[in-house]
């Protein structure tokens, strides 16, 4: 995955820790474009030596009040943000901590190499999805995220969830991918116009009904064509197009997911018989490169 991003330096959040007063280095990250206040915005927090307890790390989320929060820990006292190349890296919600985050992995990367110049070619982070890697590609960050499969599922144990999510769309193939923390991924007919599918709206308060425990979120997908209008503004048609909801997190549609898309990445590989995806995720171009 190739993808800009736009940097801007916060103020200093302060924040009182076990030791006493602190002092948290904080960032906000317009990741997935090169335009400022675009794409998707997470805050980034490196926290150097600071130990700070989770329930920390959660109000400063809660704070925030961004889809997500990155916190960059070094694994040592010798390691340092400028020339170290190895960090931990833990996502927070403002209500949870996440398995895996795309958008704000790629703001991590941009805050070290953009603000902090670590000089790096690769960074790895290791979280608890394992290691990722992002890397210097140009003007672009290149992110290396694991493959997450999807699993068919009979529709029926869901189908409150998903009226609540499509309307009346007919479903053409319904998957569940437990390794991300519990995405839903909904295949709706190759004959939906890209026009219908923009426009279709969610009832999110059907959606907190509907919601089970183990779904993380609801990713709904449709195969590009030129038929159903899937095609950019030079006339390029996208292999397919995303959009993915999360009302249950505080955040009703996200406008573009990484971690969605290594689950769209592994699901489309087999269904197109491709490694290399031009994408959509409704308000975002997406370059992804799957390997299996």
């Amino acid at each position: 995955m190739e993808c800009p991003v736009v940097v801007h330096e916060g103020q200093k959040l302060n924040k009182m820790a076990a030791i006493g007063q602190k002092w948290v280095p904080l960032y906000q990250v317009d990741a997935f474009t090169d335009q400022p206040f675009g794409g998707n915005a997470a805050a980034v927090c490196l926290l150097g030596d600071e130990e700070l307890t989770d329930d920390h790390l959660q109000k400063i989320a809660a704070e925030m009040n961004q889809s997500e929060t990155a916190f960059i820990c070094k694994l040592s006292p010798q390691d340092d943000f400028i020339s170290s190349s190895v960090f931990r890296l833990r996502w927070f919600t403002p209500v949870s901590e996440m398995l895996l985050c795309g958008h704000a992995t790629l703001a991590s990367a941009g805050a070290l190499f953009y603000v902090i110049k670590n000089p790096s070619s690769q960074l790895t982070f290791q979280t608890l999805s394992g290691d990722l890697f992002a890397r210097r590609e140009g003007d672009f960050i290149s992110l290396d995220l694991p493959e997450n499969k999807s699993q068919p599922q009979d529709g029926g144990k869901y189908k409150d969830l998903i009226k609540a999510t499509i309307g009346s769309f007919p479903v053409q193939e319904v998957r569940f991918c437990s390794s991300v923390g519990g995405d839903l991924l909904i295949r709706i007919p190759d004959s939906i116009t890209r026009e219908q599918f923009e426009k279709m709206t969610p009832d999110i308060q059907g959606m907190m009904a509907a919601h089970q425990e183990e779904i993380r979120g609801v990713i709904v997908t449709l195969k590009g064509s030129l038929e159903n209008g899937c095609v950019d503004d030079e006339g390029v048609q996208y292999d397919f197009v995303s959009r993915f909801f999360d009302p249950w997190s505080g955040l009703p549609e996200d406008p573009v997911t990484g971690s969605a898309h290594t689950v769209l990445a592994s699901y489309w590989a087999k269904e197109l018989g491709k490694t290399e995806f031009y994408g959509k995720f409704v308000y975002f171009d997406v370059v992804l490169y799957f390997h299996d």
